[in-house]
């Protein structure tokens, strides 16, 4: 396997070019690299999937950060920031490397996350809106230290975010609130909310499929 800063799974289409599209996969808090392939192979064909592992052990499984919960709780948690700053820091290393190692298209590069996965991904899209193509967040929030970032570079970009209704870890209300902060700096957001808890259903699944579909003209 490919070194990259973080360990991962590499999955490549079985007519693998150079400059392919591809998607970078991060995982919720106590999973691993593993746990969203199912997802992952739903995706159109072409991509290449690279599947990220956090770099920190929990339970295990791995975390991306610790939990800041002084505002009140799980509910309220805010990603601790120096463990934060280097996740973020360790998967735009490990994008770089990939895009280099596997010959994928730079410009054609989404990011797929789910729960700490999808707050990585948002405030990854935040950061730098021009290097991804398009980002799908579930289950997700934007953490306070990038919720008020300049927008510069974010306008038309695709962003899918899902929440579920009954969500105990990460009430709807802040993935909501994810998605009306992203539209109000011109993000081409597509939001849905799904009748489920901590966990992708069918009905969410079908729908980031012909999300990604989309981006891709498939």
């Amino acid at each position: 396997m490919t070194d990259l800063p973080l360990e991962h799974v590499h999955v490549a289409p079985d007519d693998s070019g150079e400059d392919d599209p591809a998607v970078f996969v991060l995982h919720g808090r106590g999973a691993d690299e593993q746990d969203l392939l199912p997802i992952a192979s739903e995706l159109p064909d072409e991509l290449h999937v690279v599947s990220l592992r956090a770099p920190e052990p929990l339970h295990g499984g791995y975390t991306w950060y610790d939990l800041d919960l002084s505002g009140g709780g799980l509910h309220e948690s805010e990603p601790e920031p120096e463990g934060f700053r280097r996740s973020l820091d360790l998967v735009t290393e490990s994008i770089d490397a990939a895009v280099d190692a596997y010959d994928l298209d730079p410009d054609r590069l989404g990011l797929l996350g789910f729960s700490q996965g999808a707050i990585s991904s948002l405030a990854l899209l935040v950061e730098t809106p021009a290097r991804y193509a398009w980002v799908v967040a579930l289950h997700g929030y934007l953490a306070d230290s990038h919720a008020d970032r300049s927008s510069e570079g974010i306008a038309g970009k695709p962003v899918f975010v899902a929440a579920g209704s009954g969500d105990r870890v990460i009430p709807e209300s802040r993935a909501r609130a994810a998605a009306k902060r992203l539209e109000s700096v011109g993000a081409d957001v597509t939001y849905e909310a799904y009748p489920t808890g901590h966990g992708i259903g069918p009905a969410e699944l079908a729908d980031v499929v012909a999300f990604v579909e989309s981006r891709l003209g498939s």
